[in-house]
C-alpha cells in the first residue's frame, strides 16, 4: 500500500466513525436525555455538526488530496467522489435549509411544528450515501 493510500484510508475510516457516532448514535440520543428541550437539543445538535462538518471537510480535502497524489484504484476514486458530492449537497444546500427551520424552532417554540421535516430525512439519507461510499472507498483501498 502506498502512502498516499495509508493516509486515505485512515482518514476514510476516521470518517465513518465520526458520521457513525455522531449522526446515528448522539444525535437521536440527545433528545431522550433527560432536561433536554426541543431548544436546547436543536442548539446542542448546531454546535455539534457545525464541528463534524468542518472535520468532515477536512478528511475530504486530505482524502482529495491523497487521491491526486496516489494514485488510487478507479473505484476508490469513484466511491471517493460520491462521499464528497454527498457532503458538498448537505452543506450547501441542506443544512442552510435546516437551519432556517431550527431558527424558526428556537424564535418561537411553541409555534413550531415539532415533527420531523423531509429536510432532515434528507440530510440523514445523504448521511447513509456518505457512509456507504466511505466504506466503499476504504475496502477497494484496503483489497488493492
Amino acid at each position: 500500500m502506498t502512502a498516499a493510500a495509508a493516509v486515505a484510508v485512515a482518514a476514510l475510516f476516521t470518517w465513518v466513525g465520526m458520521v457513525l457516532a455522531i449522526s446515528f448514535v448522539e444525535a437521536p440520543l440527545k433528545f431522550r436525555a433527560p432536561g433536554v428541550t426541543l431548544p436546547i437539543g436543536l442548539g446542542i445538535g448546531r454546535l455539534v455538526f457545525r464541528a463534524l462538518n468542518t472535520i468532515e471537510t477536512l478528511l475530504a480535502v486530505l482524502i482529495v488530496a491523497a487521491a491526486l497524489l496516489g494514485s488510487l484504484p478507479p473505484g476508490a476514486n469513484a466511491a471517493i467522489a460520491v462521499a464528497v458530492v454527498a457532503l458538498l449537497v448537505q452543506l450547501g444546500v441542506v443544512r442552510p435549509l435546516l437551519a432556517r427551520r431550527s431558527d424558526a424552532v428556537l424564535a418561537d417554540p411553541e409555534a413550531a411544528s415539532h415533527k420531523r421535516s423531509r429536510v432532515h430525512l434528507l440530510y440523514v439519507g445523504l448521511e447513509l450515501v456518505k457512509l456507504v461510499a466511505l466504506i466503499a472507498a476504504g475496502v477497494v483501498l484496503l483489497a488493492a
